[in-house]
């Protein structure tokens, strides 16, 4: 609801799914499975939560389109740049998944690689928090939240907000990144109406 709520906006959207709800590829193989292996499966689980995704917009009357950085044509695109951002001129709402499409590239690094392909003004980072802290306030309650943060601190810092591969992408094409909680309901209109949200990590 709150993406259809944005998208009435008149707000070009594109959405990054993950697929660490079914299947975390980096766990598996310090796990001992075989790394590229369970890259790939993990990209297979973000297929799986972007129909899902896509079949929960359209029953409320969001238009989409599933794109795949894996092509499996029978149910969704294969990812193409131009047919991306047409889609996104006719107000569809375009969810990107299969992450790069590589093994070793994390679903932050394709978040930052598609949004700066579709020249998006901003990445709007989905947590369980509210915003970037010194560390992590679910075991540290004196840790400080940022309202604002440089890309060189973050990586500095060692700070989780994206993998550092994301983080570099975004700094070297100057893409600001809005970290915020997706738990609390309004919170990315609110980002889109101007409202300071989170934290920014930008310059």
């Amino acid at each position: 609801e709150e993406i259809s709520e944005v998208k009435d906006l008149g707000v070009k959207i594109g959405v990054m799914v993950g697929g660490g709800n079914i299947f975390r590829g980096g766990i598996a193989s310090r796990e001992g499975m075989d790394r590229t292996t369970a890259d790939y499966m993990g990209m297979l689980a973000t297929i799986l939560n972007a129909l899902a995704l896509q079949d929960t917009l359209e029953r409320i009357g969001v238009f989409t389109r599933v794109q795949t950085a894996i092509e499996m044509q029978e149910i969704a695109e294969p990812y193409i740049r131009r047919r991306a951002l047409r889609h996104l001129e006719k107000g569809r709402v375009v969810i990107f998944a299969g992450g790069t499409g590589n093994p070793y590239f994390t679903t932050d690094t394709a978040a930052a690689l598609r949004a700066l392909e579709i020249e998006a003004d901003v990445i709007l980072k989905a947590t369980k928090v509210e915003g970037v802290y010194s560390s992590d306030p679910f075991k540290d309650k004196k840790a400080e939240k940022f309202d604002e943060i440089g890309y060189v601190e973050v990586l500095n810092r060692r700070l989780k907000v994206m993998d550092a591969t994301a983080i570099s992408l975004c700094m070297d094409n100057r893409l600001p990144i809005i970290i915020f909680n997706l738990q609390k309901r309004g919170n990315i209109k609110r980002i889109v109406l101007g409202e300071k949200v989170g934290t920014m990590v930008k310059d």
